[in-house]
C-alpha cells in the first residue's frame, strides 16, 4: 500500500527542483517500486540518481537524517552518483552515501495498518562534511 499523499509528492518535487536548480539540470521521476529520480545535467546527460526523503523539520533541527537501508541499497545499485536528498521545511540537505558515515539501527516510524516497512533497518547521518544544504527561495 502506498502512503504518499499529494502534499508529500509536492514536497518531493520542490526538493528535486531545488537540487537540479543548483547546476541547471533536469530530472525524471522513476516508477513506484524504484528510487525516486534520474538526474540530468544541463545538456541532458544522465549524471546521477536521487532518493528524496521528507523531513518535516527545519534544516537546523533535521539531524540525525534517517534513510532506510533498503532505499540505500536500491540507490547504490544504480552505481552512477547515488544522491540522498532530505526535503526539510526550509530547504534541502543532500549528500552522496559514499561520502557519508552513518549509524545503522532498527527504527523507522510507528507502524501503520497495512504498512510492511514502517519499522526496518535504518541509517542515521549526523551533520558532517559530506552533507550540503540549500535553502528554498
Amino acid at each position: 500500500m502506498r502512503f504518499e499523499n499529494e502534499q508529500d509528492l509536492e514536497r518531493e518535487r520542490k526538493a528535486i527542483e531545488t537540487y537540479v536548480g543548483v547546476f541547471g539540470g533536469s530530472f525524471q521521476k522513476l516508477g513506484p517500486n524504484d528510487i525516486d529520480y534520474k538526474v540530468f545535467d544541463a545538456k541532458g546527460k544522465l549524471v546521477a540518481y536521487a532518493e528524496i526523503k521528507g523531513r518535516k523539520r527545519y534544516i537546523r533541527d533535521a539531524y540525525p537524517l534517517p534513510i532506510s537501508l533498503n532505499k540505500l541499497s536500491k540507490l547504490q545499485m544504480k552505481i552512477l552518483n547515488p544522491m540522498c536528498i532530505w526535503a526539510c521545511d526550509d530547504g534541502i540537505i543532500f549528500g552522496r552515501p559514499a561520502d557519508l558515515t552513518g549509524i545503522t539501527k532498527w527504527g523507522g516510524r510507528n507502524p501503520r495498518d497495512s504498512a510492511a516497512n514502517d519499522m526496518e533497518l535504518m541509517v542515521y547521518y549526523e551533520k558532517q562534511k559530506g552533507l550540503k544544504y540549500v535553502r528554498y527561495k
